[in-house]
């Protein structure tokens, strides 16, 4: 190991579906999870904690010419809600099974669009909802469809009525624009760089394509009710890679709907 410590700090809380923005170093590989992080020029990175992370995690940082020298940080565990959802159309607890290949295919554009590795660090600026409204839904809670048990959701849900604007939490580049997937019905996926994204979901409307940019506030899309849902809500989706992460975490509470 090498004599002195390595400087590594990070913004955020160690916490199940936390992101974290670490500065290490310019030059300092830095490895967390398998995964070999990408560093900006000036030595800042993100990374991001899955839903069920477990209670202890390793950051390995390594200057060229020494060994490289392990962290290790202890992760606050949630407590998660059971949600009990009545009323979903039987098709989408349980696909019938012709459209098991759309399904499929549907996730694979999905997962592909995740596995981004740009240099954009928009990740670098406050988040803000990307609209106001009740949360009928929060990230983590264990679902349950029409007394079914299903995987746990992910996002958060916003209630508002179809077509309200919705707008860019942060700035970034639209990944992938898809007007009706079976479950998530019109899906939006907008890149923030170094693997962290937004995903829209239950979308009447987009409003961007992909390959464009977007700014912080600009208008992307429109709430509506496609794919699996009981009513108009926005379901707004984070992720780092594969690592499912809590949205809320990165906006703070919802500011007061105006009149």
């Amino acid at each position: 190991m090498a004599s002195g410590v390595e400087a590594l700090e990070f913004q955020g809380e160690w916490q199940q579906g936390a992101v974290l923005r670490g500065q290490v170093e310019p030059g300092t590989k830095v490895s967390f999870l398998g995964r070999q992080v990408r560093v900006a020029e000036d030595g800042v990175f993100v990374i991001g904690l899955g839903r069920d992370a477990a209670k202890q995690v390793t950051v390995i940082t390594e200057v060229k010419g020494q060994e490289p020298q392990e962290h290790q940080f202890s992760v606050k565990q949630r407590e998660y809600r059971i949600q009990r959802v009545e009323g979903v159309p039987a098709k989408t607890v349980n696909p019938p099974a012709d459209q098991l290949a759309r399904i499929r295919k549907e996730s694979a554009l999905a997962r592909k669009a995740r596995k981004v590795d740009s240099t954009r660090q928009d990740f670098r600026e406050q988040f803000e909802w990307p609209l106001t409204g009740p949360i009928t839904g929060v990230y983590g809670s264990q679902r349950y469809y029409n007394g079914e048990p299903r995987r746990p959701h992910f996002g958060v849900d916003v209630a508002r009525p179809t077509g309200t604007v919705v707008v860019a939490p942060a700035s970034g580049k639209v990944l992938l624009a898809y007007d009706d997937m079976f479950f998530s019905g019109g899906t939006l996926i907008v890149d923030h760089g170094h693997g962290l994204s937004s995903s829209f979901i239950h979308l009447s409307k987009i409003l961007v394509e992909e390959g464009q940019e977007v700014k912080l506030g600009d208008p992307i899309a429109e709430v509506g009710a496609t794919g699996r849902v009981t009513g108009p809500h926005l379901d707004w989706r984070m992720n780092w890679f594969n690592q499912r992460v809590d949205p809320q975490l990165l906006v703070g509470p919802m500011p007061k709907l105006a009149e």
